[in-house]
């Protein structure tokens, strides 16, 4: 199947001993991508549960964007306030936690897998990334 729709095959799961979220993972048994692909739907006052992956137990680091709504993610030490179009990593071994600080639902696209490099450099959109990156950087603030 080449085209998944929203809610095709979604279900209810509870992640980490957090509160019950609406959960899709596309394309799951047919992509031959080294990652999880996965759209979670967390509901007003639910989070997802304070939890690591180390490399002791399977070793895996996630990214978590922001599609609708607000929440507060916790990486390790740090607190984040997140909304829509924001992005969070955590990498392997980090203490995380997600919540939904709005009266909505937070809708979130999640991608995660084991860690390794893959080398991309030659695309132009490499390119314009590492180019961005380095211009945030040198107009940062001290």
């Amino acid at each position: 199947m080449m085209l998944e729709r929203s809610g095709d095959h979604d279900f209810g799961y509870e992640l980490h001993e957090g509160s019950p979220v609406r959960i899709q993972w596309h394309f799951y048994g047919q992509s031959e991508l080294p990652v999880a692909v996965q759209t979670w739907e967390i509901p007003a006052g639910g989070f997802e549960g304070m939890h690591a992956h180390t490399e002791n137990d399977i070793p895996l680091e996630e990214i978590y964007i922001v599609i609708e709504g607000t929440g507060c993610m916790r990486v390790d030490d740090e607190t984040f306030d997140i909304a829509t179009g924001d992005s969070v990593l955590a990498r392997v071994g980090t203490s995380h936690d997600l919540r939904n600080t709005g009266n909505g639902p937070l809708k979130l696209l999640v991608v995660w897998g084991n860690p390794g490099t893959a080398d991309y450099s030659n695309f132009g959109s490499a390119k314009l990334a590492q180019a961005a990156r380095a211009t945030f950087s040198a107009n940062r603030p001290a």
